[in-house]
């Protein structure tokens, strides 16, 4: 999402780092870009002032004038006035201290409300508590079944009914039959409009007063830029918000929402989702995003989306085989599945410092993924553990197996033997230097 914006600040960056000296000048000119990059991605024109008058008082400063390195110092400060307008630090969801704690889903028709409230009570499950979901959407019928469907994909109980069309009155009664199942969590997703009307805001004013929310949470499109923010500031207005959630932040919108709503509503954004499947939604980490948009990378979470998905025991048998030179196509298909389970790899290579510029030409292809793991599937159970054995006849046999062509297996074998061949060096250098190979290998 943050692209084009990373490219020119990138671009702005490197001229004021080349200067042993900077003069205020330069940093004139250098904000004077860097306001016209934040207002080409979209971001609120009183923000961007405001952003840019806070990091011309603090880059003006005689620390930064006379330092041995002003360009970096410009570039933290910046880094720093972005942590800021995206709200410092992570904002977890409040709990009540006398469960269920409500949490009230609103927004618009399109922003993925539905979808949303059924990944957050994934969220919470994961974290051992026992979610509830509410069908509150009963002018839209399809609505009631979506979630009904999502909550049977995850395990999750759903409140509904079909008959009643007062959600007033089905909230209440979805919180008290949380309370008789000893459900700790509440998650109502209220109805949605094309746009905002009188209707529906005094339809969420009275489920609000009745069943008196936890936390009242506005999930918002991020890819819609200044719309969701002026509906933002009027969802807030109107009803009263304790939150934002950003959804579809893994598209290729200029990223001004993300950069706006917080400044404007003065509510945090807590959690933003990064693609359709039902395990794609992540808390907001301000310093993270700052991170990304400055080509910084984002190390933390792509470590706590490796953790997620790769098992320590599971590791821990990986990293046995591995020193034991046992590791075989079935430890290969694995590996490669686990890695595919944590996003799509431009999203985890785009994490990695100064990956992402390098990849940027790079197109990576998912299909890929898919043709290893046929081939390795058409092989027998012999073969997978036994890559000796693998010859010219079999090699056309697992080709035809696969859908595949003779010089795709050849390929793939290739790549596993070179594979085999840096795990043996690699286990030799901490033979003599004393290393150790990570517990998560995502080969």
């Amino acid at each position: 999402m943050f692209e084009s914006l990373s490219d020119k600040l990138d671009s702005i960056f490197k001229k004021l780092k080349g200067r042993g000296l900077l003069k205020e000048d330069d940093v004139d000119v250098a904000l004077k870009e860097i306001r016209l990059a934040l207002l080409e991605a979209d971001v609120n024109f009183k923000v961007v002032k405001d952003f840019v008058q806070r990091v011309r008082e603090r880059a003006v400063g005689k620390e930064v004038l006379e330092s041995l390195s002003p360009g970096q110092q410009v570039v933290k400060i910046v880094h720093d006035e972005l942590c800021e307008l995206l709200g410092t630090t992570n904002q977890r969801i409040q709990l009540a201290p006398n469960p269920p704690t409500v949490i009230m889903m609103v927004g618009l028709q399109g922003s993925g409300k539905t979808t949303t409230s059924s990944k957050l009570a994934r969220f919470f499950k994961k974290e051992g508590r026992r979610p509830m979901l509410v069908a509150a959407d009963l002018k839209r019928p399809a609505a009631i079944d979506q979630l009904i469907t999502l909550g049977k994909q995850i395990d999750i109980p759903v409140f509904y009914s079909k008959e009643t069309q007062d959600p007033v009155a089905l909230c209440e009664n979805a919180v008290k039959q949380a309370r008789m199942e000893g459900r700790d969590i509440v998650i109502i997703d209220t109805a949605g409009r094309l746009h905002i009307d009188e209707e529906l805001m005094n339809e969420l004013l009275a489920v609000k007063t009745k069943v008196n929310p936890r936390e009242v949470l506005l999930v918002a499109d991020a890819m819609t830029g200044q719309d969701a923010v002026n509906m933002a500031k009027s969802f807030n207005e109107q009803i009263g918000l304790d939150g934002i959630i950003l959804t579809k932040m893994d598209g290729d919108a200029r990223g001004g929402a993300a950069l706006s709503i917080r400044d404007v509503t003065g509510k945090p954004i807590k959690f933003i989702g990064i693609g359709e499947k039902i395990d794609m939604l992540e808390p907001f980490y301000p310093d993270r995003i700052a991170n990304r948009i400055l080509g910084m990378g984002d190390v933390l979470t792509l470590i706590e989306q490796a953790q997620k998905s790769f098992d320590q025991k599971e590791a821990e048998k990986l990293h046995k085989r591995i020193m034991e030179e046992s590791f075989t196509f079935e430890d290969l298909r694995d590996q490669l599945k686990k890695l595919r389970s944590m996003g799509p790899l431009e999203n985890l290579l785009g994490m990695i410092p100064g990956m992402g510029k390098a990849m940027k030409d790079i197109k990576v292809d998912e299909k890929e993924f898919v043709k290893i793991e046929a081939i390795i599937n058409s092989m027998t159970k012999d073969e997978r553990r036994n890559h000796n054995i693998i010859n010219g006849s079999r090699r056309k046999r697992i080709a035809i197996g696969s859908g595949t062509t003779v010089t795709d297996v050849n390929r793939l074998i290739k790549q596993y033997l070179e594979m085999k061949k840096m795990m043996k060096m690699f286990k030799g250098g901490m033979g003599k230097k004393g290393l150790r190979l990570p517990k998560i290998m995502p080969f």
